[in-house]
């Protein structure tokens, strides 16, 4: 009789933990607790739902919704770097990075959502570790991706890849243009850089050389951030840039996405982790918590 009694409490020990893991699970966890534990690799909004954030991170792919907690979406805990949305698919990501056990992903794409991901490709002499990956609004076939200081493209959605050329020096983010497929920008750690032919010659687009830590192409509209400035912005048809937001002191942001229904709408993450909104197209932020 003691057995039984044993074994029963044993599997409602068992049953209250698994439980409480389910219970977390679906409350999730505050963007200050997830701060803590990993850190932010890309953002974007959800197509289908505004309200709601994607993160690729160090420990797996999060949704943030409007309660403003974050909830683990994929099955895996993948290190997701060179994260990229699909322009016209809201449940279709890219991605590269590193699995939990070591070594490198490839090209993987998810189709559900960032539930599962799968390998689409290994790339040219991979499987590579894409830290910059970009795909392109003008024509999602085309992607970009810069891996052990070369930069490959594919003209087939993934499937397929070819070395492009030399990747700029001191790379940091790339961003393929939302007009011209063959036009490409690239963030580096000596200015903004622009190619007219997919990575096989490049040109500086500002007359500054400081170090650029991100730079995002959106419906014709391209945005950078640039130390000792601040926030850019500038039309993509004739590269006049602006200084949209001054005043960051130290901090600098390292990844930015724009709403897709409203393009005063943009969320940041900066150089700690913490995630940023603005409602006037970056003029002005609060803090997301």
């Amino acid at each position: 009789m003691r057995y039984f009694q044993s074994a029963f409490l044993l599997l409602t020990a068992l049953a209250t933990l698994l439980l409480a893991g389910c219970s977390r699970e679906e409350k999730g966890i505050s963007l200050e607790q997830l701060r803590q534990q990993t850190h932010i690799h890309g953002l974007a909004f959800d197509r289908s739902d505004s309200d709601r954030l994607w993160l690729a991170t160090h420990h797996g792919f999060y949704a943030v919704g409007a309660d403003r907690m974050a909830r683990r979406i994929s099955e895996e805990t993948h290190d997701f770097m060179g994260f990229t949305p699909h322009p016209a698919d809201a449940e279709t990501f890219f991605a590269s990075g590193h699995p939990a056990r070591g070594g490198n992903l490839g090209l993987v794409v998810s189709t559900d959502g960032g539930k599962r991901w799968e390998q689409r490709s290994p790339g040219v002499d991979g499987p590579v570790d894409f830290h910059q990956l970009t795909v392109s609004e003008a024509d999602p076939n085309v992607l970009y991706g810069a891996y052990a200081g070369w930069l490959q493209v594919s003209h087939d959605g993934g499937h397929q890849w070819e070395i492009q050329g030399r990747a700029p020096d001191g790379l940091i983010a790339l961003a393929a243009s939302s007009r011209d497929p063959e036009h490409l920008f690239a963030a580096t750690q000596g200015g903004l850089l622009m190619s007219p032919n997919g990575g096989q010659r490049w040109r500086p687009i500002h007359p500054e050389r400081r170090p650029v830590s991100l730079v995002v192409a959106h419906d014709g509209r391209l945005y950078a951030f640039m130390l000792d400035s601040g926030l850019l912005m500038a039309e993509e048809a004739n590269r006049e840039w602006e200084v949209v937001k001054r005043g960051w002191g130290e901090r600098y942001l390292l990844h930015l996405a724009v709403d897709p229904s409203n393009p005063e709408r943009l969320v940041a993450a900066d150089d700690e982790g913490r995630l940023l909104q603005s409602d006037n197209g970056g003029r002005d932020w609060v803090r997301l918590d």
